[in-house]
């Protein structure tokens, strides 16, 4: 997939987006009064993910831009699976990605007014309980192609539905027994005016409401209405509610009353490889264990991206580069850590981190020595200044930078071949010990001491440079080598597989024995850093005293296409 890096860091847009070309068309024909009202409306369920990243773009995006508000309406319509700590972490996220709401509200602010709007429905012999079981319901909604069956209890008698929907909310009726339904069209070509479901019985108690409610209203019934009760002008939603929009619509034209009505717009959702968006399986990732949680780093929630190290910035930065459309599509990972490497590499300070530690011996070195050398702390950005870092005799280096028996074309440390130490001087290796099994215990190599960074003689050319970090100076940490969750592109589309047959086994590899230098110590839970030649690393929350833990957010290059 081709990736267009014209221009990414820019959150300017050149052209408008059909969703904002609505509302600029609106507000020239003064529909709403010249207002622009949207909504978020998360039913707390689970955590946030990246696709809700896009909604939250646009709904508030287009309202900041407008001059508008956009609030925050939680969906907790369905007791059994909604919790406050979803709550919280909703909230979390959304001020996390830089944007504020208007006003809070839930849709259980309405279930008073949504009763007597359904008791409305039912006084006007447009609803009606239905006391047959969900198969049978099924069975006689019909196909696409053939009309639906009218329940028996279609038309009851309008007083018998208020007694019986009175019912299900006392308590009287257990759950599955008795639902209410809109009397609409069971010939309708849309399925969803069928004669839909607009309450059922669910005796959990609410999280707000306690044991007030025990017939709770269906998405459909409760979306459209309050944003009514609301005054949202703009309800914007992604392309799977195309085919309830009339559905919308109907309930609006039952219950408005003046010119003012919403309208409901449709975009495409953010689909990502290697990685699957459903709640469903996210929390059958986290229960069954395969991830540490929620926020695991290589889950695609937004907790989980912000323990990872990438920033609000960078999320938005992806949003805007994929756009909106009316088209489904899936967008390549690609893309999403290109957008974390031009955040980060504008932002973060460079350091020295060993991931795999071998002893580097400079044999020539006065022994007991340190000397303090310079290093530039981000070439991007000169106000980032610079810092000392300690240099002595004995250093730590990446194992796979030295090599006994190197190919042609090996540029680090090999016998008798010269390196620069980055920021500090050029050495030639001399040599290694060995273990009794052969594995290499040190490296060791003589300086120059005419060819530290700055000094005439620096400028002497060699073919490869490589990063160290003093023993004595050093720091022990655990690095976490985290990679794309899934071993296919697209999960989702593997019907014959278990998607959890399609887990990468190397998505997590962790470094126990690593080395960084001394300045980290005081490095805090979600700082972000350039290990030079590496990647970009961040602090996770494991972290304690004395024990530094890195999650790696994205390496310095792409290297999946090649491994693959």
């Amino acid at each position: 997939m081709e990736i267009n890096k014209e221009n990414f860091n820019s959150e300017e847009k050149k052209n408008l987006n059909f969703i904002e070309a609505i509302v600029e068309k609106d507000l020239q024909e003064g529909k709403n009064d010249g207002r622009v009202q949207t909504r978020f409306p998360p039913e707390p369920n689970g955590y946030l993910h990246i696709g809700h990243a896009k909604a939250i773009c646009l709904d508030f995006g287009v309202a900041q831009e407008y001059g508008g508000v956009c609030n925050l309406r939680f969906d907790d319509t369905n007791p059994v699976k909604e919790d406050v700590e979803y709550v919280d972490s909703i909230m979390e996220d959304i001020q996390w990605l830089g944007y504020h709401w208007g006003e809070v509200y839930y849709a259980s602010d309405y279930f008073a007014q949504l009763w007597d709007f359904a008791v409305q429905l039912i006084k006007k012999g447009k609803a009606y309980v239905d006391e047959q079981t969900a198969d049978e319901i099924a069975r006689q909604k019909g196909t696409p192609t053939q009309p639906g069956i009218e329940s028996p209890y279609r038309n009851r008698p309008i007083e018998e539905s208020l007694t019986l929907f009175e019912k299900m909310n006392s308590g009287e009726i257990e759950e599955g027994k008795m639902i209410l339904r809109a009397k609409i069209d069971m010939a309708a070509s849309n399925m969803h005016f069928r004669d839909p479901i607009l309450y059922r019985v669910i005796k959990t108690p609410h999280h707000r409401t306690g044991s007030t409610w025990k017939a709770y209203p269906m998405y459909d019934f409760a979306h459209g209405q309050s944003d009514y009760f609301e005054g949202v002008t703009h309800s914007l939603c992604t392309l799977e509610f195309v085919v309830h929009r009339p559905l919308y619509d109907w309930f609006i034209d039952q219950l408005m009353t003046d010119d003012y009505r919403p309208r409901q717009y449709e975009f495409n959702r953010l689909n990502l490889t290697y990685t699957v968006m459903s709640k469903r399986k996210l929390l059958q990732l986290v229960q069954e264990k395969y991830v540490s949680g929620w926020d695991d780093p290589r889950m695609p929630t937004i907790c989980g991206l912000r323990r990872r190290g990438y920033t609000s910035q960078s999320i938005r930065n992806f949003v805007n580069l994929i756009g909106y459309t009316k088209y489904e599509a899936i967008n390549d990972i690609l893309l999403l850590e290109h957008a974390i490497r031009e955040d980060l590499n504008a932002k973060a300070m460079r350091v020295s981190g060993v991931v795999d530690p071998i002893k580097l011996v400079l044999t020539n070195y006065p022994e007991g020595e340190t000397e303090m050398l310079e290093a530039v702390n981000n070439p991007e950005d000169e106000t980032m200044g610079s810092r000392q870092v300690a240099f002595s005799r004995e250093l730590w280096i990446e194992r796979e930078d030295f090599m006994e028996d190197a190919p042609k074309k090996y540029f680090r440390l090999t016998p008798g071949n010269e390196v620069r130490l980055k920021n500090a001087y050029i050495v030639k290796c001399t040599g290694c010990r060995k273990d009794g099994e052969g594995k290499v215990t040190e490296v060791y190599a003589e300086y120059d001491p005419q060819t530290r960074s700055g000094m005439p003689e620096a400028n002497r050319k060699v073919k490869g440079t490589i990063h160290w970090v003093s023993v004595p100076h050093s720091l022990d940490a655990e690095v976490r080598l985290y990679d794309r969750l899934f071993m296919v592109e697209d999960p989702s589309a593997e019907k014959e597989k278990d998607f959890r047959e399609l887990l990468n086994p190397e998505s997590l590899i962790v470094k126990a024995d690593c080395k960084v230098e001394a300045y980290l110590k005081d490095a805090k839970p979600l700082d972000s850093f350039q290990f030079q030649r590496i990647g970009y690393f961040n602090v996770d929350k494991d972290s304690v005293p004395g024990k530094l833990v890195f999650n790696r957010t994205v390496s310095l290059k792409d290297s999946w296409k090649k491994n693959a």
